[in-house]
């Protein structure tokens, strides 16, 4: 079978028809060209050029196949700088996992760094529970995460990524929607609410938990949910009132309004980028110290 340096060859003959200058070209001498050619032709079983006269043209067979050498060149030449970018941590593919609540409140950034950083990436995002990203990110089906505290394995690295507040989710029409100050943990005691699953949502189930055990406060859990965009579109239906973290309030739902809560304690909702160790994907190594400079 032929090669790719018989296909250069080939082409600089077709465009130059004429051996020495063909030759000139390929910083070669005129022989050995003249050889590889003939190579070529025995391979294809076919003459490539009409050498019957002192001038060199194409046969209709080598003007068919003019076309073809050009384009094989050129997906070959695509191929090795594909590799050698990839191989850079120029280009590849980044498997980004987040969880719902992040979408609001740090997915851009990542994303923004990411191709910032690597212009030619592409972007597996995988929306997953805290849970099911460290399993992922342990078994290597995914690169980074953005994942809710605590979690304890020796193979992964993480770095503080988000800090939020909590606030209240409210029908407009509850009597606590329109306060003119803060609403008071206190007030949530008694009231139909809107809770995170305590597995698929454990993070959120905890640190309410905790904050509902400090103040004394015992609403009525009316439904248990593990994501946030869920809870608010319960909340929209008027099922109950939420707590949420600060960056939920860009999802804009009709019938929903947003209001500061004040606690007993302070009560910080975390999110933190974490991803293994040994990583050998190129991307995440080129991508780590960009974020270092790009997050808080």
């Amino acid at each position: 079978m032929f090669s790719l340096a018989q296909l250069t060859q080939f082409v600089a003959v077709a465009e130059e028809l004429h051996f020495g200058r063909a030759a000139e070209r390929l910083n070669m001498t005129q022989p050995p060209l003249s050889r590889q050619i003939q190579l070529l032709e025995k391979d294809l079983a076919v003459l490539l050029f009409d050498r019957s006269s002192r001038a060199v043209k194409l046969t209709p067979a080598g003007k068919a196949f003019l076309a073809d050498a050009r384009r094989l060149l050129q997906q070959s030449e695509r191929a090795a700088l594909s590799v050698r970018k990839a191989s850079a941590g120029r280009s590849g593919v980044l498997r980004v996992g987040f969880t719902g609540g992040s979408v609001h409140s740090g997915l851009a950034a990542v994303l923004a760094a990411a191709r910032s950083t690597i212009p030619d990436v592409e972007l597996e995002l995988r929306e997953m529970v805290t849970r099911t990203q460290v399993e992922a990110l342990t078994d290597g089906s995914l690169d980074i995460g953005m994942v809710r505290p605590p979690f304890a394995r020796p193979d992964l690295a993480s770095r503080a990524f988000i800090r939020e507040p909590l606030i209240a989710a409210l029908p407009d029409n509850h009597p606590l929607a329109h306060l003119g100050h803060p609403i008071e943990i206190a007030d949530l005691h008694g009231v139909d609410f809107l809770m995170y699953n305590p597995i698929e949502s454990r993070y959120f189930f905890e640190l309410l938990s905790s904050v509902f055990h400090d103040a004394s406060v015992a609403p009525v859990v009316v439904q248990h949910l593990s994501q946030i965009h869920s809870i608010l579109g319960l909340v929209h239906l008027g099922w109950g009132i939420a707590v949420v973290p600060e960056s939920a309030s860009k999802m804009r739902y009709e019938n929903v309004v947003y209001r500061p809560l004040a606690l007993t304690r302070p009560a910080q909702v975390e999110l933190d980028l974490v991803w293994r160790i040994n990583d050998e994907n190129p991307v995440l190594a080129r991508l780590l110290p960009a974020l270092e400079h790009a997050l808080p």
